[in-house]
């Protein structure tokens, strides 16, 4: 492309040696890199005199196809200029409910505020469901349990727990600290998370089977049923302290604790678009002001 460059001056300015001095060449250097690109196509494209120099025939004729091609590279580079100042972009994440709930809403608009012009294509689901979809490409990156998840990256965010979801006047209210054990006894409403749920996990882990009742993959529906007094369960901090205010029920920790870790889940860090790996480094940065 320099060779283009170099012949567009020339034929700009008129001049070899004006040329050679606003791109920072030698005249000699500038002759050199004009004859190989003659040489390379086998036509000579310039005319030297006292008085300049100039397009011959056929370099006139070829000349609109060489400027034609340099401002197609032009508009390459103030493309990728746009690609890394981020004027435009798409992300595509995958989440579960309780981060997209509460951890997403104010992250994104932050990046917004900075990057107005980068798309969000979201898709909600399980840990199965988002590892799936990070390696077949369908998402660029997705929120998982770093534990359970293989063949792809990871990078660990944060940890939190897990409590007890209770009726309201249900016995084990009565209970400062609920044991697994007897939450195991009562009708259980489980959330669904795919191959792996930490729920399901913290009770195998002490040789526990709870009474499940239902099955769900939506938080909120479990707290609304949990509400109506239709059995209890296990969920994350995060989505409770976030709903609690909207539902009648209680809250209370549970002995062992239960606990995850939420992480970042891509194929390779090397094919994240710029995009997503932007706001990947948001997320990061608003790590200690997420609940």
């Amino acid at each position: 492309m320099k060779r283009y460059l170099a012949l567009q001056k020339i034929v700009e300015v008129g001049s070899f040696a004006k040329a050679a001095e606003l791109m920072g060449y030698t005249q000699s250097a500038l002759s050199q890199i004009i004859a190989s690109l003659e040489d390379e196509i086998g036509i000579k494209l310039l005319i030297r005199s006292r008085t300049g120099s100039a397009l011959t025939d056929e370099g006139r004729e070829l000349f609109p196809y060489i400027e034609k091609t340099i401002n197609q590279y032009n508009a390459s580079l103030e493309k990728i200029k746009d690609i890394k100042g981020l004027k435009t972009g798409i992300i595509r994440m995958a989440t579960v409910t309780s981060i997209s709930m509460t951890w997403l809403p104010q992250v994104i608009k932050d990046f917004h505020g900075q990057h107005p012009e980068v798309e969000f294509i979201m898709r909600q689901g399980d840990y199965t469901m988002i590892e799936e979809w990070v390696k077949s490409g369908a998402v660029d990156f997705g929120f998982v349990s770093p534990e359970h998840v293989k063949g792809i990256e990871i990078y660990p965010l944060k940890k939190g727990f897990f409590s007890a979801v209770l009726p309201k006047n249900h016995p084990l209210t009565q209970y400062d600290i609920v044991p697994l054990e007897e939450l195991a006894k009562e009708q259980f409403i489980m959330l669904e998370m795919g191959h792996h749920s930490e729920c399901e996990a913290a009770f195998r882990d002490h040789a526990l089977y709870p009474n499940v009742r239902y099955n769900l993959h939506d938080d909120y529906s479990i707290l609304a049923m949990v509400e109506q007094n239709l059995g209890v369960s296990l969920l994350a901090d995060l989505i409770i302290d976030k709903m609690q205010p909207s539902f009648d029920i209680v809250k209370r920790p549970v002995t062992p604790q239960v606990s995850r870790t939420v992480a970042i889940g891509y194929k390779s860090q090397a094919e994240l678009s710029m995009a997503s790996l932007k706001f990947i480094e948001c997320l990061k940065e608003h790590l200690n002001q997420l609940p």
